[in-house]
Parts: C-alpha cells; sequence; structure tokens
C-alpha cells in the first residue's frame, strides 16, 4: 500500500523537477552573520563588517530566488 502512495506523489509525466543552481551565497550568509556574533565580544568593525555582509549576501540571496522562481512554468506548484 505504500508504494501505491509514493507513486501517487511523484509529479505528473512530462513535469519537470526543478533544481536551484548552486550559490555560494548561503555559506557566505552564514560567515557573515557568524562574523557579526562573533564580532559582538571583539570588536565593533566585526559587528559592521560581518553585519554589511550578511545584509548584502541576503539581498543576493533573495533576489537570485526571485529570479529563479519567475522562470518556473505558470502552474508550478498548484495542484
Amino acid at each position: 500500500m505504500q508504494e501505491i502512495e509514493r507513486v501517487m506523489d511523484a509529479p505528473p509525466v512530462g513535469e519537470q523537477i526543478h533544481m536551484p543552481a548552486s550559490s555560494r551565497l548561503p555559506i557566505l550568509n552564514a560567515a557573515g552573520l557568524s562574523i557579526a556574533v562573533v564580532g559582538i565580544t571583539i570588536s565593533l568593525v566585526l559587528v559592521i563588517g560581518g553585519g554589511l555582509l550578511f545584509l548584502v549576501t541576503a539581498a543576493l540571496w533573495i533576489r537570485a530566488a526571485s529570479r529563479e522562481f519567475d522562470q518556473l512554468p505558470g502552474e508550478h506548484g498548484h495542484h
């Protein structure tokens, strides 16, 4: 019975599965946040630098995800 349920969860024939492109933005975003948090105990320069890295990479990451989402077929995700 479980095998039948797995088959029903599969996308319709002909529908492609979307995989996002590889990106360095998530790791840079995490590094920026980590630097900012560590900087709280060390130096204001690290807080500002890490915070800026975090904000810039977050904006770029959101913009890239938005562009990828706009390129999906019109009915993607609506069943």
